[in-house]
C-alpha cells in the first residue's frame, strides 16, 4: 500500500523561524518514526543555505496520524541535517536532545500555553474596519457573538490536534478579539517540543480551510492590548514532592546574567511586549511570586499551599522556539537543583 506522509521542518528564517511542509508518498504501512525515510529539500529556498550547495536533508523525529488527510496518511516532523547527517545550524532540537537526556533522571515535565491571534486580511478577527472594538475584558473565556471571535477555528483545530494523537490539554479565548490559546502537556522536553510545532503546523493548516490567518506575533496589536506569550510550566521530581526546590528554581533563573540570557531567546520583540504593563513584568527586570501575574515567574498558589508542584515562567513570547525555551529552562534550573542536592 502506499500514503501520504506530510513531511514537516521548521527553517531558517530570522529572527523568527517558519514551518514548512511538503508530501512524500511512501510505499507499505505506517510504522516507527524510524523507519521512515529521509528527504532532501532546497534549503536555498528555505533561508537554510546557499544555491551553490543548496542540498538539505529532513530526519523524521516525530509522527502521528494526520487528521485532515486521514486514512493511513501521517503527519511527519523532521529535524534538518546538512549532508554529512550532522545538525544543520538551525536545528534547535539536537541541542535540547543533548540536555534533555543530560537531566533525565530528573524527571523535568513541561506544560506550554500558546497563545496566537486570528488574521481576517490586515486586522485581528473581530476588529471593525477603520475603529477598534470595546477595550480588552469581556473577551477572555467569554461567549457570545458579540465577544468571540473564530471559535469555529479554534474547535477544529482542536479536534484535528486530538485525532492526532497530541497533548493538548485545554483551549481558551484570550483578552483581545480574536485572540485564543491552546495548552500542550504536561510532556517531558523533547515530546512537548515536538508536539507544539506540530500543533502550530496544525492550526495554521486548519485555518487555511476558513480563509484566515493566524500570527504568532507577540505583539500584534499595539497601544493598550494585552500581547501573546507562551507562558512555559515546569517542574522536576524533585519540585513536585518538594517546595525548597520550587524556591531552587526560582532563584536560579534570577540569577547573574540568566535572566538576559534567556530573554534574549525567549521570542522576538520581547520587550515590545514585556513592558510591565498588561500582565507582564518588564523585560529587563526579573521577580518572582506567588500568585504574581506581573512577576517574570509565577508560583501558582495552590503550589505554596501544597508545598510542592510546578513555576510558570511567564515571560516567553508566542513566538519562542520551544526546543530553546524548554532547553535553557532545563539547564538552568535543573543544574541548580543537582547543585543543591535537590534532585
Amino acid at each position: 500500500m502506499t500514503f501520504k506522509a506530510e513531511y514537516i521542518w521548521i527553517d531558517g528564517t530570522e529572527p523568527t523561524a517558519k514551518l514548512r511542509s511538503k508530501t512524500k508518498i511512501v510505499t507499505g504501512s505506517p510504522g516507527a518514526v524510524a523507519e521512515l525515510p529521509v528527504w532532501g529539500f532546497d534549503g536555498s529556498s528555505t533561508n537554510q543555505a546557499e544555491g551553490h550547495s543548496s542540498d538539505r536533508v529532513l530526519k523524521p523525529v516525530f509522527s502521528c496520524p494526520d487528521p485532515i488527510r486521514g486514512g493511513e496518511d501521517i503527519l511527519v516532523l523532521c529535524e534538518v541535517l546538512d549532508i554529512g547527517m550532522t545538525p544543520h545550524s538551525s536545528n534547535t532540537r539536537a541541542a535540547l536532545a543533548e540536555v534533555a537526556e543530560r537531566f533525565a533522571a530528573q524527571e523535568p515535565v513541561f506544560g506550554i500555553e500558546q497563545e496566537y491571534t486570528f488574521f481576517k486580511g490586515s486586522r485581528p478577527l473581530g476588529f471593525p474596519e477603520g475603529g477598534f472594538p470595546a477595550a480588552q475584558g469581556g473577551y477572555y473565556c467569554g461567549v457570545g457573538s458579540d465577544e468571540i471571535f473564530g471559535r469555529a477555528v479554534v474547535e477544529a483545530h482542536l479536534d484535528n490536534c486530538l485525532k492526532a494523537g497530541l497533548g493538548i490539554s485545554g483551549i481558551n479565548a484570550e483578552v483581545m478579539p480574536g485572540q485564543w490559546e491552546f495548552q500542550v502537556g504536561p510532556l517531558a522536553p523533547l515530546e512537548v517540543a515536538d508536539q507544539l510545532w506540530v500543533a502550530r503546523w496544525l492550526l495554521y493548516r486548519t485555518a487555511e480551510d476558513f480563509d484566515i490567518s493566524a500570527t504568532l506575533d507577540p505583539k500584534p496589536v499595539k497601544g493598550d492590548w494585552n500581547g501573546a506569550g507562551a507562558h512555559t510550566n515546569f517542574s522536576t521530581r524533585a519540585m513536585r514532592t518538594g517546595y525548597d526546590a520550587i524556591i531552587t528554581a526560582c532563584e536560579a533563573l534570577g540569577e547573574g546574567s540568566k535572566p538576559m540570557d534567556h530573554v534574549k531567546h525567549y521570542g522576538a520583540g520581547i520587550d515590545d511586549r514585556l513592558t510591565g504593563l498588561h500582565e507582564t513584568a518588564p523585560w529587563n527586570e526579573y521577580s518572582y511570586g506567588v500568585s504574581d501575574r506581573g512577576a517574570s515567574v509565577r508560583i501558582p498558589w495552590q503550589v505554596e499551599r501544597d508545598g510542592e508542584g510546578y513555576i510558570e515562567d511567564r515571560r516567553p513570547n508566542a513566538n519562542v522556539d520551544p526546543y530553546t525555551v524548554t532547553r535553557l529552562i532545563v539547564d538552568t534550573c535543573c543544574t541548580a537543583l543537582e547543585k543543591a542536592g535537590q534532585v
